[in-house]
């Protein structure tokens, strides 16, 4: 049943929040000054009954966080006049409000689910043959003239224990390989990430493992086979090219007409083993620091906005700033260092990056 009640007062608040906008169209500068005092007097005096616990806090409701979430974005004081919640708060609104976006648009589409009785035939057909891999299951099934057989993925799904965990001597073989080829190696992966209004955007990124040295990045909102192929052109100007290429069994890296253009410009491709993201680890690493120090603090509007956050954090911050333990605190380009001094004689000159996200730091005498 619809909460007819609840949707009453949702509508009835953007009511209220349309009215007022409205009204300030058509007040005076001096009119909007004289309400911005009072009603900055009203919430200083609301904030500090709540920090001295005489009222409680109050909840938000939908309407107030999909408002902020919008003024996250076209207001750029937005987090100095936030007073109820946190600023990491809004940033999880919109997180929050995507996946709901998008379970809400994909409610009825993709694969159905498996019933249980396919899974209950699955393991005993299994159980009676322990021998048989999931390929050579599927076959006898369609040998048998079964018209809804499941897929060699499918079944492996339900019997993961005929997967054997990677052999101490595997492990050991592929770190000897990244350790004695690191400066000859690079590796490339995909991540999405969401707009204001909840576009999913691909980005694209290839790092070198000897720098950790981010090579290229691109964004686009349809990644295929050839578009990559394109970005691994950019990416290699003047016959510059690593002689590894590492990558996962995403199926744009696998298709033939990738594969068929990696062995035309000579580089040998590297594939991680499915299940697997410790093979590609350094890669899987800088994907995870571009989203905990970038792209959970700012929500992007569009491609171009994304492009350009990500090149921001590239150029100022990322490759001349940040130090990684990898590199033994160094950064992934170096640049001369300062002569030597203790902390009472140090002077810092300090330069905002990305708004003021992270800082810059340079030795002035």
């Amino acid at each position: 049943m619809f909460d007819y009640k609840g949707i009453h007062l949702y509508v009835k608040q953007w009511l209220q929040l349309l009215l007022g906008f409205i009204l300030i169209k058509f007040m005076s500068e001096e009119e909007k000054d004289a309400e911005i005092i009072a009603l900055r007097s009203q919430v200083a005096l609301f904030d500090l009954k709540v920090i001295n616990k005489k009222i409680p806090k109050p909840t938000v409701t939908p309407a107030y966080r999909q408002l902020w979430v919008l003024l996250s974005k076209f207001y750029s004081r937005w987090k100095e006049d936030l007073v109820i919640v946190k600023p990491e708060t809004v940033i999880r609104w919109h997180k929050k409000a995507f996946k709901l976006h998008w379970m809400l648009k994909s409610k009825k589409r993709g694969r159905p689910k498996t019933s249980r009785k396919t899974i209950e035939f699955i393991k005993r057909i299994h159980k009676e043959n322990p021998l048989l891999s999931p390929e050579k299951i599927h076959e006898r099934l369609v040998d048998l003239n079964i018209t809804d057989a499941p897929s060699p993925n499918t079944i492996a799904k339900y019997i993961p224990e005929i997967r054997n965990p990677p052999s101490e001597k595997q492990k050991q073989s592929w770190k000897t390989f990244l350790k004695n080829h690191r400066k000859e190696i690079w590796a490339m992966d995909f991540f999405t990430v969401p707009t204001l209004y909840f576009k999913v955007l691909y980005v694209f990124i290839i790092i070198s493992h000897d720098r950790r040295k981010i090579e290229h990045f691109a964004v686009t909102t349809n990644p295929s086979s050839a578009w990559v192929a394109q970005q691994i052109r950019e990416a290699n100007p003047f016959e510059k090219k690593p002689k590894y290429l590492i990558h996962d069994n995403d199926a744009t890296f696998t298709s033939k007409l990738f594969q068929d253009f990696i062995s035309n410009v000579t580089i040998k491709v590297e594939k991680t083993t499915i299940k697997s993201p410790w093979q590609n680890g350094i890669c899987e690493r800088e994907v995870g620091l571009l989203k905990s120090e970038l792209l959970n603090h700012v929500i992007p509007f569009n491609q171009r906005h994304l492009e350009y956050l990500l090149q921001n954090y590239l150029k100022e911050y990322y490759h001349p700033v940040r130090t990684h333990q990898g590199l033994n605190c160094q950064t992934p380009i170096l640049s001369e260092k300062p002569p030597k001094t203790k902390v009472e004689d140090t002077k810092l000159v300090s330069k905002p990056i990305l708004g003021g996200l992270y800082h810059s730091y340079k030795k002035v005498d």
